[in-house]
């Protein structure tokens, strides 16, 4: 089964520092994403003001998981208050790896 990778887009909230965003990055990754079943790896990617959190998960049924759980996680809270999201939750992309290098 391909892994399934996952990427929202979002700006930060008007105001909030890069830095501050970055340790609380760092903390949902620490505290949640690096903790669920299923997760193989999370990358945060820039273009000018847009940003990217690409998260590849083993399945779909490991990322629809996480999906529900995130939303009980005090780093994720945090992470979420810093973010505008582009689109809703049922506009993030999905894709399958199909091949890695």
């Amino acid at each position: 089964m391909p892994h399934i990778l996952e990427m929202p887009a979002f700006t930060l909230k008007a105001g909030v520092p890069e830095a501050e965003f970055l340790l609380a990055h760092e903390k949902l990754n620490r505290e949640f994403m690096a903790k669920q079943e299923g997760y193989v790896s999370h990358k945060l990617v820039k273009n000018n003001e847009k940003w990217f959190d690409i998260a590849v998960w083993e399945s779909m049924e490991a990322k629809e998981k996480a999906f529900k759980d995130i939303y009980k996680s005090a780093a994720a809270a945090e992470y979420i208050q810093l973010i505008d999201q582009v689109g809703t939750d049922d506009d993030i992309p999905l894709f399958s790896v199909v091949k890695y290098y």
